[in-house]
């Protein structure tokens, strides 16, 4: 088949498929929100509630479509547009299956652009430039409470593509190119042991920390939050350019946790069942589960996320990019050079991510109790010491 006609299949299907998988992902949300908050959740819409996105699907549809008289209608518009556009178009390099697996049918690609030589780049310049439908919605709606949403969206995405983009040069430097496809391919060669893991955690950390707030998921959506902003920057939006809003956002978490699991998990790669080696009929088809069944793990991970930590304030927002990451990311760099240049084994580098984490635990507290003592009426607390003489509940026992 000519490789126009696959390139067009390929986007074909990925453009039809990420509305419906975000439709159910947002039903997993609610699943798995219910699950942890002890409810049954959407469960009236088909067996199981398993219909729930095809009836909120046909309500965004039927839903009347209101533009409020007071916005700037051609930037109103133009808003949810950008943000589904970038996110998609960043989807465009992201590896979602094997790539060039000798047992897999010629007219089957699981990746848009193949050998994108910047593909890491291009992913950060695209996804850097959601944040235009963000502030352009914000700004158009001429609210308030949009605009605030809009304004910290800005901040938050400007700072935290610094250690995005940081906590990813590692990976960089140890696999000598930005291609995804090569930086899974060596892992992949490598077998479990030269997962970027093992060799990175603290940078995996930073990545999948950072790219929660770039994509506005709890606890960093500040720019949302409905107890400070009803809805922050897309309060005067309904219907489907709405929906259009969370599909970019769910595409986005989509895209991050693929790159995670190519990125730090070695892509496909699983020990026994799918390694450099492995030779039998059908293995294209449990690759590809196996890096799907990957990214599912992080986007569940994402959701319960949203259950169990509590949303950040902005100034503590700011100070995590800036006094903690920043720092980190940097420090981590530098570690990586000089392995790479000493040449020394990459297992160091496993170490000295465990100590980088630990000294800025340390450095972290210090400064918070000396932050704290400034503050008039502040006492530090002593440690309780049982009473040994009463069996140690005191002497009320």
């Amino acid at each position: 088949m000519p490789e126009i006609l696959i390139t067009l299949l390929t986007i074909s299907v990925v453009v039809a498929a990420i509305p419906g998988v975000c439709n159910y992902l947002i039903l997993l949300e609610r699943k798995l929100s219910a699950w942890m908050q002890d409810r049954i959740g959407p469960n009236r819409v088909g067996p199981m509630g398993l219909f729930q996105p095809l009836a909120d699907g046909i309500k965004l549809l039927l839903k009347e479509d209101v533009i409020p008289p007071h916005v700037d209608k051609v930037l109103f518009l133009i808003a949810p547009a950008i943000s589904v556009f970038t996110a998609m178009l960043a989807f465009a390099v992201v590896p979602f299956g094997p790539v060039d697996d000798p047992t897999m049918p010629s007219f089957i690609r699981f990746i848009i652009a193949p050998n994108i030589d910047i593909g890491l780049i291009f992913i950060f310049a695209i996804g850097s430039l959601g944040v235009y439908g963000v502030v352009l919605g914000g700004w158009a709606s001429n609210n308030k409470y949009s605009a605030l949403g809009a304004m910290r969206a800005s901040a938050q995405v400007v700072s935290y593509e610094i250690p995005l983009g940081m906590s990813v040069l590692g990976i960089a430097l140890l696999s000598g190119t930005l291609n995804l496809e090569k930086i899974m391919q060596l892992q992949t060669d490598g077998g479990v042991l030269s997962w970027n893991i093992w060799f990175q955690p603290l940078a995996a950390i930073m990545f999948f920390t950072a790219s929660l707030a770039e994509a506005n998921r709890l606890p960093f959506d500040l720019a949302e939050c409905e107890q400070e902003l009803i809805g922050g920057w897309h309060t005067e939006y309904s219907a489907l350019k709405w929906a259009l809003f969370f599909l970019g956002e769910y595409t986005h978490m989509i895209t991050i946790s693929f790159l995670t699991s190519i990125l730090f998990l070695g892509g496909w790669s699983f020990p026994f069942i799918a390694e450099a080696t492995s030779a039998y009929p059908g293995l294209w088809i449990v690759k590809l589960l196996i890096l799907t069944g990957k990214a599912f793990f992080f986007i569940c991970m994402m959701i319960m996320l949203r259950w169990t930590i509590p949303r950040f304030r902005f100034d503590q927002l700011m100070e995590l990019a800036w006094k903690v990451m920043i720092p980190l990311s940097l420090a981590n760099l530098v570690m990586v050079m000089f392995c790479k240049h000493f040449g020394f084994s990459q297992w160091w580098l496993l170490v000295g991510s465990m100590a980088l984490f630990a000294a800025w635990g340390t450095i972290s507290a210090r400064l918070r109790e000396a932050e704290l003592a400034e503050r008039p009426g502040y006492v530090k607390r002593k440690k309780s010491v049982p009473d040994v003489a009463h069996g140690g509940h005191g002497a009320h026992h």
